[in-house]
Order: C-alpha cells, then structure tokens, then sequence
C-alpha cells in the first residue's frame, strides 16, 4: 500500500474506472466505485471493494456533481479520490473540494489545474519557460473589433480556440477578414454554452500539422517525460488511432520535443501525470506546444507499454506522498505500440452511437496485446455516457510487427449485439498510407469521407 492512501474513491466509469481499480489492488489500496443508478451493474462496480451509488444516470446529478462525489467521499471514509479522465478531472473546484475535504486529490493542485485549463494562460506560461507555441493573439479576445487587429499579427488562415475549451470543442476556422467577423461570436457563444466561459483566442492554422503529445510525470519538485505519442489520426478532432512513439521524428527532434515538454512541468511544479499536446509542421519539422492535459489520457496504454511503466501506479504513489522514483536515464523506449478505440458507433451509418446490450464477447489473445475494457458479456451498455466500449493495444519490437498484430487482434476481436468502430479499424489497418505514416490531422476525415459511399467506413 503507498504510504499516505488508504482507501481510494474513483469518481469515474467505464474503461478508466476499472484500470484505476486494477492499478489500486496492485498497490494494495481498497477501492470505492462511484457510480450512478445506470452504472450499479458495471464492471467497476463488481470489482471495488464498495459502492457508493452518487445519483440518477444523468451526469449532472452524477458524475459531475461535486456534491454528491463529497458526499460519497465522507460517507465511505475514503481519504483519496482519483477522477480519471473527463467528467470532472481537469476541474479546479472539485479538486478545491477534495482537498477541503481532508483528502488526497490524485492530479495537480488546482492551481496548476485552472493555470493549464486556461488556453491563454497556458500559451503564456509555456512562452515563459521558453516552450514554442503556435503564433496567436497575447491575451483573450472578447469583441470582433479587437479579433480583427490580433489577426493582423497571426495571420490567416486562423483558429478561433474557445480559451477555456478541450477535447476539440469550442475551435472554429477562418480563411479570412470576413469569416472571422461572421464565426467570432459563434465561436463565443459555443465557448460560453459548453464550457461557461465565452473568452476566446486566435491561433495560426497550420494546413499539413500532426497531433504528438509528450506524457510527463512529476512529484512537485522533478519531472521526467515517458516519449512521445502519435494521435494525429483524428475524426472531428477526437482521436481514434494512437501509436507511441511517433513513427516520424528523429532523435534529435524527440530529444527537443520531450525536454520542451520537462521544462515547463518542472516549471510549474507538476505534480502526477499529465500530457503536453503539440503541433508538428509536416512541411517545417517546427512543433509548437498548444495545450497541457493535468490528467491521465485514454491513450496512456501505448507509453505503459513502450515503457514499462504503470502510469496510474506511479500517479498514486506520488499522490501518496512518495517522490519520483524515476530518473530520465531509468526510462528508455522499448519497440513501438498502437492504440484502436473500440466505440459504440456505427460507420456505416455517419458514427450513429449504437448502446445495447453485449451478446457475443471475444477478445483476441497473443505476445503483445492488451485489451483495457469495462465490457462483459449480457452488460447493457447504456446510452448516457461517452461512447468507449474499449482499447485494443498492441506492443511489437517495430511498427511494423505492432501494425501486423494490430490486424491480427481486430481480426480476432468478436463483439455483437451493437454497432462499433471495430471493422473501421480493419479497414484503416490495410492503407497503405497507414503503413508509410503519411498521414496527417486532416487525413481520417478526408479518407472517410472519400469512403462513405457503399456503406464502407
């Protein structure tokens, strides 16, 4: 058991609520499911040593009430709480609340929490400690007037990035004078509605970019980075194919990216995991930093396995109280991993999510596969929540033998009784652009939308 928790609540569900049970029994640490009314017949639920029934399935009165994950925390006498991933991981108040309620809050201090959450704040605070950031207005932007002077600076085409935004929602493009005067304030009243907030910011658009992210870890005094992951594969900008570490950087580069990605975690005193998101210029070789996630992502696996390293392991223990147990010369890149996001979505039908009830479940075996799932057979998967049925992860010596047992494990993955993104991947696996890494942000869209016709993904 890590020396400072006790018991540990996880304020989360599905896939990310089992994989912190797990990582919690190998520590020895009793586990609390917080779950609503729809999830009391989860997998998280089955496995935690208790249950602690938050409130009806729907998630404001669920998973994201701070109130009712309060509630749960003092009436089992957990004294830490791990939130996962979306829902209320990256918010401040509740991590103010948790620590005001005596417990341990497995991330950032809410400081570094609301700091890195604001998009503005973070360009600023990464400039400082001499990280690149994509060329974009200084400060928040709050009238089309003061837009229309910033783009003088930036340049089109620009995003207009919700600054309080995430997961891809709340950025609007503009090729121009005219469009920017036409999506500002949609661009603000989409800010305003899904993230309570309606500042914006302009950010130069960069037409042929990759999505690489570095994954670091921290105890408040050091920081080291676990490589760097590939996650340009992206469908109305959420990832759909991830792969560590990326197959296009040379090791100078990846030497520059990821002690980018350490100097500005160890200048904020990072403490847990968290994940610096960059754009890479495909014409330039320039990367410039764009966001910090303070949170363990869906793609973790892929590191977990170039590594070594349990990553939500290593979160608790430094939640606990220990120091980093890792110096950068422990860590060394093992081989080549890929992630497949199994979600209950039909592509046959324009990704219409499709919950219902598992009939049928295999999952593939062999050297180098992991299968991250809260699935089981006769579970309804119900309707309310995100749609990530699962994580099909593959390690190989090379790209080559992880891509080729990627192919195999889909082939082997048997799941019926729902639509799902499992036959995407098949598909996806057999392009040979795929195989060449000639891809980009914009490459899945175009390729979908190229293949729509026939019923095809």
């Amino acid at each position: 058991m890590t020396q400072g928790i006790r018991k540990l609540l996880i304020a989360n569900r599905g896939e990310i609520a089992v994989r912190i049970i797990r990582a919690a029994q190998a520590l020895g640490i009793p586990t609390v499911a917080a779950c609503s009314e729809a999830d009391v017949d989860s997998l998280a639920a089955r496995m935690a040593d208790e249950v602690h029934v938050l409130g009806p399935a729907r998630a404001d009165k669920s998973y994201l009430s701070i109130e009712a994950l309060i509630g749960a925390l003092k009436a089992t006498g957990a004294d830490a709480v791990h939130p996962g991933y979306g829902f209320l991981s990256e918010n401040a108040d509740f991590a103010e609340a948790v620590l005001a309620a005596g417990a341990i809050f497995v991330g950032p201090s809410p400081d570094t929490i609301r700091r890195m959450g604001d998009k503005a704040e973070a360009r600023r605070t990464a400039q400082a400690a001499g990280v690149p950031v994509v060329p974009g207005s200084p400060d928040e932007l709050f009238d089309v007037e003061s837009a229309l002077k910033a783009a003088e600076s930036v340049g089109f085409p620009l995003l207009i990035k919700a600054s309080a935004g995430g997961g891809g929602r709340g950025i609007r493009l503009a090729q121009n004078a005219q469009q920017l005067s036409e999506e500002f304030p949609r661009a603000q009243r989409e800010a305003q509605t899904a993230f309570g907030n309606g500042a914006v910011y302009l950010e130069r658009f960069i037409g042929k970019a990759r999505h690489i992210e570095v994954q670091i870890l921290g105890d408040g005094q050091r920081a080291v980075h676990l490589f760097e992951r590939e996650c340009s594969l992206q469908r109305r900008r959420q990832k759909v194919f991830e792969e560590a570490p990326s197959p296009v950087l040379t090791q100078s580069q990846r030497e520059t990216l990821c002690d980018s990605a350490v100097r500005l975690a160890e200048a904020l005193g990072y403490k847990g995991a968290g994940t610096l998101e960059y754009l890479y210029d495909d014409e330039t070789g320039a990367f410039f930093f764009i966001e910090m996630n303070t949170r363990i992502q869906v793609e973790h696996p892929v590191t977990e396995l170039i590594t070594g390293i349990d990553l939500v392991q290593a979160m608790l223990r430094i939640a606990g109280g220990e120091p980093l147990g890792l110096h950068q010369s422990d860590i060394r890149l093992h081989g080549a991993a890929v992630q497949m996001r199994l979600n209950a979505e039909d592509p046959a039908r324009n990704f219409f999510p499709s919950p219902g009830v598992v009939e049928a479940l295999e999952w593939p075996q062999g050297e180098g596969v992991r299968v991250d799932t809260h699935l089981y057979q006769g579970y309804r998967v119900p309707p309310y929540y995100d749609s990530l049925l699962a994580k099909l992860i593959v390690h190989g010596a090379d790209r080559a033998q992880a891509l080729a047992r990627a192919l195999s494990a889909v082939e082997q993955t048997k799941l019926t009784g729902m639509a799902s993104t499992l036959s995407l991947h098949g598909q996806l696996l057999e392009q040979p652009w795929l195989h060449q890494a000639d891809f980009n942000t914009g490459t899945l869209e175009a390729w979908l939308a190229e293949h729509s016709n026939g019923g095809e993904a």
